[in-house]
Formats: C-alpha cells, structure tokens, sequence
C-alpha cells in the first residue's frame, strides 16, 4: 500500500525547524542574554533563599488546600443541604475572584478588621489580635493561596469521587463493610487516577503561581532576582536566573507526576513507560525498535 503523500506537513515541518534552529542560534549568539552573569548569579545566596521559601510556599499551601478541599468535597457530596450550599458558595466564590485580589484582600485585612476576637459568639471576647502586627505578607499569601487551591482542589476530589461507580458501594455497603474501609479500599484506589493528573498540573500552575506574592514584598524566588536587578541592572539574565530554576523544577515534577500515575494505574491497559512517552512525543525518535 502506497503510503500518501502530505507535502504540506513535510513543508511545515520544515518552517518549524527552520524557525527553531533560529531561537537555538540566537540564545548562544546575542550577548545580550550575558550567560556568564546568569550562571554567577544562578546558586547565589539570595536566589537560593528565594527559591527554597517558593518551594515551602508551594508545599505548604497544596498541603492544606488538599485537606480543606477534601472537605469541601465530602459536604458538597453530602446529604445535609445546607452543606451542600456552603460548599457550593464558597467554590463559586473563590472561583470567581483572581488570586491576585485575594491575595491584596488578605495583605489589607487590617484595614477592614483591625481586631480580631476570639470567645463565645455575641458575647465576652477571650483572646484579641491586632491583625497589622498577625498579617504579614507571607501569612497573606500562604492564607490566599491556601483557599484558592482548596476551591479547585475540592471540585478535582468530588470529581475523582464521582468517577467510583455507584454499584460497588452498594455491593460493598451489602456485604457490610465500614464506611471508612470502603473509602479506603475502594473509593480511594479508584479516585486516584482521576485524581492525580489534575493534581499534578495543579501543583505545578501552583509553583509557578507563587511568584504572584512578589507584589505583597515575600522575597520568593522572582521576588529575590528583582531586588538584585534593582541595584544592578541586568534585568534579563537575572530574569533567565529565576526562568531557569521554574523550568528544572516543573521537569522534576512532571518526571514525579508520572511516576505517582503509573502507580495508581498499575494494571490497567495502556500504561507506558516514561522512556516510551518520551520518544512518542518526539516525532525523531519514533523510528526507533518499539514504537508504533
């Protein structure tokens, strides 16, 4: 059979290369990317503070917006109506404000609440807060991160949980297993590939959201590479510093989120190795013994 002939891609191709052979030439051959000034400054003490304190940021406030948005889940999947409806709201409001806002709501919160009370409601206050002093930036971005991430979070749960199908709980709860073992055993191991992948794109918008709180002044990995081109003046290889890092920490968890999917789909049909993935999606490499 006479395979058919598509000059049109072969053409396309040919521009794509072209056009990517240029980009190549002009990141080793323009001087005006000063790559000497970006390696100086790539393991520098304060590129390296800014970038572990993005780290913390981002496992700080995916750990907490998980578990709040796991029970934002369990009420909107609930019985109780009124649950359902605080669920309900809370995502669609969250949703419904840019995570910038929040995070300038948060860091104001001292103009609309210069106090806060803790005690018995509508009656004697225990414990009082000026929140000028509790509110400082860092707390106002892990505060807004936290329920922005809990709002996506929760419906990514609820949506993992839904994919179970209704018939083996039923067989489950028939042959008089817990609610807890049934989750566990059954909800759980099912959820999780639907859960996962979206969890791992999460997690990565969530690193690269993070450099957001450079303008409530947290010194995070873009935060720190701004301070110093502030003084000195190397905007662009500082900003390729901050570039650099984002794009060595994405890959890594990119090769994490594949392995934790390959584990909750082990089993199923379809599973390849990352190897495999890889020379798939690099059209050069597919001519290689085992891809078809």
């Amino acid at each position: 059979m006479v395979p058919l002939r598509r000059p049109g891609q072969w053409v396309s191709a040919a521009v794509v290369l072209v056009l990517l052979a240029l980009a190549v030439r002009t990141l080793f051959t323009n001087p005006r990317f000063q790559w000497p000034v970006v390696w100086r400054y790539f393991t520098t003490a304060p590129v390296l503070n800014g970038l572990v304190l993005t780290l913390w940021l981002t496992a700080a406030v995916m750990i907490c917006g998980y578990v709040l948005g796991a029970v934002l889940a369990v009420m909107r999947l609930s019985r109780n109506p009124v649950l359902r409806l605080v669920s309900f709201g809370y995502v669609w409001l969250i949703r419904s404000v840019p995570p910038l806002v929040q995070l300038l709501f948060w860091y104001e919160l001292a103009s609309l609440y210069p106090e806060l009370s803790l005690g018995i409601p509508f009656g004697p206050t225990f414990v009082t807060v000026k929140t000028a002093h509790l509110f400082t930036g860092l707390l106002a971005a892990f505060v807004g991160l936290t329920l922005d991430v809990a709002a996506f979070s929760s419906e990514i749960i609820r949506g993992g949980i839904l994919s179970v199908e209704r018939g083996q709980l039923e067989a489950a709860q028939a042959l008089g297993i817990g609610p807890l073992r049934i989750f566990r055993r059954i909800v759980l191991p099912q959820a999780m590939p639907a859960i996962v992948p979206a969890t791992g794109n999460m997690l990565i918008a969530m690193l690269k959201a993070t450099s957001i709180v450079s303008v409530i002044a947290v010194q995070d990995l873009l935060y720190s590479v701004q301070l110093i081109y502030n003084q000195n003046f190397l905007i662009i290889p500082l900003l390729l510093v901050a570039t650099i890092w984002y794009i060595l920490l994405t890959t890594v968890l990119s090769i994490g989120q594949y392995y934790v999917e390959r584990f909750y789909s082990r089993g199923r049909r379809g599973h390849r190795r990352l190897w495999t993935i890889t020379r798939v999606n690099l059209p050069l490499f597919r001519q290689l013994p085992g891809i078809s």
